[in-house]
């Protein structure tokens, strides 16, 4: 048998491991929060200010493209401007955690509002990207061409965005079970 003082002893220790661990998360969560931040707002604005004009005959008539032509762009760079929002809003809560690791309450809001934003980042990726492959490939089904041979800044610059806010659905994924991780070790 152990002795009554040994097991207080193990089980500081337990805490005091734990503790670490949850702080360590909290950190990681933080860093996180700030690169996610960094995607969406640099997709965003990538997005947002893209255009590209070509002349046709004469310098009277010109052709061209800018992500607000297109609906589902506009979606991407609302949703992406959203969700840089919601990280902005959220480090002051990450911070918290980071002070006091042993609170679960707000880290639970945290994962529900952080599943949320993974759903409409990836959404607005998603519909953007469908879009990106028809101006790339274009489908000759449907008689639509593929413009990015003669756009070429546009569509470099629109799948730049898309990498950039992927990204950002990687780095929520991370999050999410991150926090899932600091909630179980409760």
């Amino acid at each position: 048998m152990k002795a009554g003082g040994v097991e207080a002893g193990e089980v500081a220790k337990a805490s005091a491991a734990r503790y670490g661990i949850n702080k360590g998360v909290a950190v990681l969560d933080f860093i996180l929060r700030i690169l996610a931040f960094v995607c969406t707002l640099g997709s965003a604005i990538a997005m947002g200010t893209t255009n590209e004009t070509l002349p046709f005959f004469t310098q009277f008539i010109r052709f061209r493209a800018r992500y607000d032509d297109l609906p589902t762009f506009t979606f991407f760079v609302v949703a992406n401007s959203v969700v840089s929002a919601y990280l902005v809003l959220s480090l002051p809560l990450s911070v918290f955690h980071i002070m006091r690791s042993a609170a679960q309450n707000s880290r639970i809001v945290l994962v529900i509002f952080d599943t949320a934003m993974l759903a409409l980042l990836t959404a607005g990726a998603s519909a953007s990207a469908a879009i990106v492959y028809l101006a790339h490939k274009g489908n000759t089904k449907a008689n639509w061409f593929s413009i990015c041979q003669q756009f070429n800044s546009f569509c470099e610059r629109i799948s730049g965005s898309l990498i950039g806010s992927f990204g950002g659905v990687v780095l929520f994924v991370v999050l999410i079970l991150l926090s899932a991780i600091a909630l179980s070790r409760r």
